[in-house]
């Protein structure tokens, strides 16, 4: 199941992109701002935007939204780093 956004034409118009990139382009930004929100992971967001864990990192760095991780996350990565 997905859901759905509907974009009204005058809306679409004003957009300063390219037709073909709009779509894209407003995916993207929606997967940003939950992101930044703290709506959704940084996994769900990179999902979102079709983006590699790299590209969806560096593309944070570029609009200085900081990345999402606590000192609980560090301890669960450390934990599993050390796991044989």
């Amino acid at each position: 199941m997905g859901i759905q956004l509907e974009v009204p034409d005058s809306v679409a118009q004003a957009l300063h992109l390219p037709l073909a990139d709009q779509r894209q382009q407003l995916v993207l930004e929606l997967a940003l701002a939950l992101y930044a929100r703290g709506a959704l992971s940084f996994g769900k967001a990179r999902e979102l935007a079709q983006l590699s864990k790299h590209e969806f990192g560096w593309l944070l760095g570029q609009r200085d939204i900081p990345r999402h991780y606590s000192a609980e996350d560090l301890q669960d990565d450390l934990a599993y780093a050390h796991r044989e």
